[in-house]
């Protein structure tokens, strides 16, 4: 979907015109850019997160070359789904609770069979 399909999208569904539907796109957009600008974080409920990371700075190759280059320290925005989008998403994928998934990875020392020595008798 892009820009433009956004802004249909909203025309479509009331009695907004096509000029008015590119303004509340382009303020969404505006003022989710501003606020990572400034450092704060945006989140809609049920929808996800918009935050900033750090990148530190490192060494990287020029893919062409393979020279050296610096990449100097950056903020990249970074988004985070929400669960009920991520199930949204993917609606037949159950996913296990952590604590289900740390019950089912723990191994208890008293269960184990150890197949290469047979227990004494």
């Amino acid at each position: 979907m892009t820009k433009a399909d956004l802004v249909d999208r909203v025309t479509s569904l009331g009695d907004l015109t096509r000029r008015d539907s590119e303004v509340i796109v382009d303020t969404l957009f505006d003022s989710v850019i501003h606020a990572l600008k400034t450092g704060d974080k945006v989140e809609v409920r049920g929808f996800g997160s918009f935050r900033t990371r750090q990148r530190n700075s490192r060494t990287g190759r020029n893919p062409k070359t393979g020279a050296k280059v610096d990449v100097a320290a950056k903020r990249v925005p970074f988004f985070k789904p929400s669960k009920e989008l991520r199930d949204l998403v993917n609606p037949n994928e159950t996913r296990r609770s952590t604590k289900t998934a740390r019950a089912a990875s723990a191994i208890e020392p008293h269960h184990t069979v150890d197949i290469h020595h047979p227990p004494a008798m």
